[in-house]
């Protein structure tokens, strides 16, 4: 999973961070290289405590001793006659000290108060919620978001039944009480216990909230967000062996567990909500970025947690409300700092529906979907104006088998043609019925070449196999595919009419239109769509034959053969694993960095799951780190990382530095090796600057890649890695072939399947 540091105010000396991936507590061996020890260690700093009386003292307080010690010693010396349980520590910001960050708290000499412990905290808090009086609810659950963070002080609130109170407060309240009455509960759901008996009823309430026009924006944010992580409370997700992509049978939920609810249950509620998935869809568009990222991260959700059951009826939801067009929006949008790690999400998981579809049969007899998908092409014709019956020959498909004729595409084709013969039926029905007056031979296969289109543009955009996409920048164009697909179409029969082709010329116009995609679709993140238009609908067959012919002359064009093409994605798979693995061994060696100042509060993201953690340890200097966890006493549980966010922070002024180890200082402005690590509520949990491009490169897409649908990639550094390795496994198993000067097929025919089964599949000797 993942994690890091703290920034430090600008004022004070700059520590330099020393971090470590551990699993269950366990560490990797690892050395590092570096300055000895600072000999001051063992010192003892003095930290000022302030009672609930108003007292401040002097205390030295040494950082071996547990908090409860601590609290024990000072009711002593204090002179305290209550019983020290009924205590707690806190700082100036009010965080609760803990035995894991005393240490820390003690070595930077903050301030600390003796409050009230978690226990009477958590009764009196509950009290004030029964009341229901709406000026002590407001005061009440505005401490109540604070606090509930805090494992102790939620185990308190749970067993004296505040989660029914709380609930119940949601139910009745309105405005910024229900505002901070959601954000509450939303903290309460960030530590994944305590909150299983959620029922219908509840999670009908919250989309009511988010589907009434009325609710305000700080109500809907938190409402948002429940129902984000109640989508990804899903038996698959809970912590625990990962199951194979194949499995979707969810496993039974333990007693106790929150990951009982999942996108089935979240999506029956949606439903009866007519208009809510809109309503989330139309938030894209809103003035507050806080509450884009949230409808953002919603569906991102949606779309990572779907099943099998209801994936079609919600994906053609989201098609039909044009959610794509929404996102390429953002892409172009002023507050797009804080959008682009959802974005590139977003394009994963459109990926992941692209192959999907490509993969899904077109099933007429079975799928009425497809079968009306069918109608409206050949309606869209106009071919029923002058043939008696159906012919799908007449459309340029080989036969009337159309599970066979889109098998290499799927329904993704079946779309593809649809949404060309609806976007300009008048054109369709003109480009067909005017091959139907050329002769036979010279007629262009409309279907045929729409279905060769949609191989190539998912081999530009190597979309191999789902949950693999090595992609750094937006995609627009990638995200507007039917509208591609349909330029490129028509370049195609634009290129098949004005080189007078025939039906033996088709594989020659495949190949001038794999070359204009290339230059089409190139720079794709900084390209105008006029410009693309224009590269598809006004170019000239001569010279996109004369750019071609340069082209065979630098590239064998036998490595565009299907076999080929299928053997790359294979090994672009097997590369983008083992990338992952060296990145993630990267996290289990450990590394130093530099405590940065971040440069604005982050906005939060998506949540990952897990069990592990990542240790570290804030110092002046660097030393070698023993095995073990001595070195490394602070740590940060995976399961509050949200989300990995780059080219946040800056370089605190006067660092030493190496001069081979950070770049020159820039006070204030963002590096580019800076990343930080933010929870769910958009806190920082580390703000680091790596010492080079290769550590931050290994750290920043090792963590991404720990999240369980994969996430997205962040440097252009690991994605060329993956490219690199494809192209050159790619070569070496050619050799064998090209040394031999084996013919590669372009294609491979089955043959006719035997006439019995009277036959068995024997081992021949090597």
């Amino acid at each position: 999973m993942s994690a890091f540091s703290h920034s430090h105010n600008p004022s004070t000396s700059t520590l330099t961070a020393g971090f470590r991936l551990g699993t269950s507590g366990a560490l990797a061996p690892t050395s590092s290289n570096g300055a000895s020890r600072p000999k001051s260690a063992n010192l003892v700093p003095t930290n000022s405590i302030t009672t609930k009386d108003g007292v401040t003292v002097r205390a030295r307080i040494d950082p071996t001793l547990t908090v409860d010690e601590v609290i024990k010693s000072l009711c002593l010396n204090l002179k305290i006659k209550d019983p020290a349980v009924m205590f707690a520590l806190r700082d100036e910001t009010d965080e609760l000290v803990t035995n894991d960050n005393l240490r820390k708290k003690i070595k930077s000499k903050v301030g600390l108060k003796l409050v009230n412990a978690p226990a009477l905290e958590a009764a009196e808090i509950v009290e004030k919620l029964s009341m229901k009086d709406d000026k002590t609810l407001r005061l009440t659950l505005f401490s109540l978001q604070k606090f509930i963070r805090e494992g102790q002080f939620a185990s308190e609130f749970l067993q004296r039944d505040g989660l029914r109170e709380l609930l119940d407060v949601i139910n009745i309240s309105h405005g910024n009480t229900l505002a901070y009455a959601l954000s509450a509960m939303q903290n309460l759901m960030d530590l994944d216990r305590g909150w299983s008996n959620l029922d219908n009823s509840f999670i009908s309430t919250i989309v009511q909230i988010l589907s009434s026009p009325q609710s305000l924006i700080n109500v809907c944010r938190p409402a948002t967000a429940i129902l984000k992580k109640l989508v990804e409370a899903d038996p698959l997700s809970a912590p625990g062996p990962v199951l194979p992509s194949t499995s979707r049978s969810p496993p039974s939920a333990p007693p106790g567990s929150v990951y009982r609810y999942g996108f089935d249950v979240v999506y029956g509620q949606m439903r009866k909500e007519k208009g809510l998935l809109e309503t989330v869809v139309t938030r894209l568009g809103s003035a507050d970025t806080a509450m884009v990222l949230y409808s953002m991260m919603l569906i991102n959700s949606l779309l990572s947690h779907a099943t099998d059951a209801r994936w079609e009826e919600f994906i053609g939801e989201l098609e039909r409300l044009n959610v794509r067009k929404a996102v390429i929006r953002l892409m172009s949008s002023h507050t797009i700092e804080d959008l682009t790690s959802c974005i590139l999400d977003f394009q994963v998981n459109m990926v992941r529906v692209t192959y999907r579809k490509k993969t899904s049969p077109v099933e007429p007899d079975v799928n009425p979907a497809h079968y009306d998908a069918l109608e409206e092409i050949w309606h869209a014709s106009k071919l029923e104006e002058h043939v008696a019956e159906r012919q799908w020959s007449l459309l340029g498909f080989a036969s009337d088998n159309m599970y066979d004729e889109f098998g290499d595409v799927g329904v993704l084709g079946l779309n593809c043609l649809k949404q060309f013969s609806q976007r300009d039926s008048e054109f369709f029905s003109e480009v067909v019925l005017e091959q139907l007056g050329r002769a036979e031979e010279r007629r262009c296969p409309v279907a045929r070449a729409s279905n060769e289109v949609v191989e190539l543009l998912l081999e530009h955009w190597a979309i191999f196999a789902p949950g693999y996409s090595t992609s750094t920048t937006f995609q627009p164009f990638f995200l507007n595919f039917y509208k591609v697909h349909a330029l490129a179409l028509k370049f195609f029969l634009h290129m098949w009419t004005e080189s007078g082709s025939s039906v033996d010329d088709f594989p020659r116009i495949v190949a001038l239109t794999r070359s204009q995609l290339h230059i089409a679709l190139n720079e794709e993140n900084s390209r105008a769509w006029h410009e693309v238009e224009n590269d598809f609908l006004e170019a000239e067959y001569r010279a996109v034959r004369d750019r071609q012919m340069k082209e065979l002359e630098e590239e064998d064009d036998f490595m565009t053969k299907v076999p080929v093409r299928n053997l790359r994605a294979k090994l672009y798979k097997e590369s983008y694993e083992f990338v992952r693995q060296q990145r993630l061994q990267c996290l289990m060696q450990g590394a130093w960095f530099v405590n940065a100042i971040p440069l604005s509060s982050p906005v939060p993201k998506d949540t990952d799951n897990g069990m592990k953690y990542i240790h570290f340890c804030d110092s002046s200097a660097k030393f070698p780190v023993r095995n073990g966890l001595e070195d490394l006493p602070e740590r940060i549980d995976i399961s509050q990382i949200s989300e990995i966010a780059t080219g946040t922070c800056a370089a605190p002024p006067h660092v030493l530095r190496d001069q081979n180890d950070l770049p020159p200082p820039t006070p204030l402005t963002p590096s580019p090796l800076s990343f930080s690590v933010l929870n769910a509520a958009g806190e920082s949990l580390a703000d680091q600057i790596a010492p080079d491009q290769s550590r931050w490169a290994d750290w920043t897409d090792a963590l991404q890649m720990l999240r369980k649908d994969g996430g997205h990639m962040a440097s252009q550094e690991t994605a060329g890695f993956v490219q690199a390795l494809t192209e050159i496994g790619l070569k070496i198993k050619l050799l064998d072939l090209t040394g031999e000067k084996v013919d590669i097929p372009s294609g491979l025919v089955a043959g006719p399947p035997p006439n019995n089964t009277d036959f068995f599949f024997s081992d021949l000797d090597s």
